[in-house]
């Protein structure tokens, strides 16, 4: 016997992609990565024409590799965690953005504006100096490091794109899926999570992949408030060899770096937001 309350779950023709759209797909172009290793290979040759009598430029790039590598993969870190966490903050915002509530929906969306129109690096230096460096509990000193401030920090703005993003997607489900499921006996809290988000994933999932990219290539900004990570190794590592024709070659390095990473993530989003915009 065919139990119709199936027909609530079949997946839909989608609309245009959900959400805010950004400029991933433009920044992270064949032909951006193509000018910016125009960029290093020719700062390279600049380089080493000017200190022909001193130890190759890239013979330097080499011999730091190694530490610029550990202070990037330390970059990745925190654009994976500040991720996972504005996610999650994400999708209870973006709840509360179409709750029934009027309180509730006129606070998140307070919350929403405020975080999504403040700029980056406020925000990390307001959680650097509001967070406490330790905490005490009992005789116990717990440190608080400042990788962990930077991630909340980066996490509080993506929470709100990412709050933006489950709204917008829940609310392009046509309301045929609700009055479906309401006449099934379904309550709006399984109707929502059992029924409309999980058509929502695929909607979602493009615009996730492109600020996740975004907030990747925000993560030097750690560098102005102490954080060791790819950009303060830079700088010590120009410091430390005392060479002006190193700065130029090292910090394209340093960004061809990003862009090998945040460019198949670009290449995806675009290739996803195509495939579901043809079914």
């Amino acid at each position: 016997m065919n139990d119709s309350r199936f027909a609530v779950l079949l997946p839909l023709r989608l609309p245009a992609p959900i959400g805010d759209r950004s400029s991933g797909g433009v920044l992270f172009s064949a032909q951006v990565g193509m000018i910016l290793i125009a960029v290093l290979a020719t700062s390279l040759a600049m380089a080493q024409a000017q200190g022909a009598a001193k130890p190759g430029v890239i013979d330097l790039l080499i011999k730091w590799t190694p530490l610029l590598a550990k202070g990037f993969f330390f970059n990745l870190l925190i654009s994976v965690c500040a991720m996972a966490l504005g996610t999650a903050a994400g999708v209870l915002l973006g709840m509360a953005r179409i709750s029934l509530l009027g309180p509730v929906r006129s606070g998140s969306w307070l919350v929403v504006q405020f975080f999504r129109n403040a700029p980056w690096l406020v925000l990390l230096f307001f959680v650097m100096f509001m967070l406490p460096f330790e905490f005490r509990i009992g005789t116990t000193v717990v440190p608080f490091p400042d990788w962990i401030k930077v991630t909340l920090g980066l996490a509080l703005p993506i929470m709100a794109n990412i709050a933006e993003i489950v709204r917008g997607a829940v609310q392009s489900i046509p309301t045929g899926q609700w009055e479906a499921a309401r006449s099934l006996a379904f309550s709006r809290s399984e109707t929502l999570w059992k029924i409309i988000l999980p058509q929502c994933i695929k909607r979602m999932l493009p615009p996730w992949m492109n600020w996740y990219a975004i907030l990747t290539m925000a993560t030097p900004l750690a560098s102005l408030i102490g954080v060791a990570e790819v950009m303060t190794v830079t700088g010590r590592i120009t410091s430390a060899e005392g060479r002006t024709d190193l700065l130029i070659p090292i910090y394209s390095y340093v960004l061809v770096w990003f862009f090998l990473y945040c460019y198949p993530i670009a290449a995806w989003t675009r290739r996803l937001e195509t495939r579901y915009a043809e079914r």
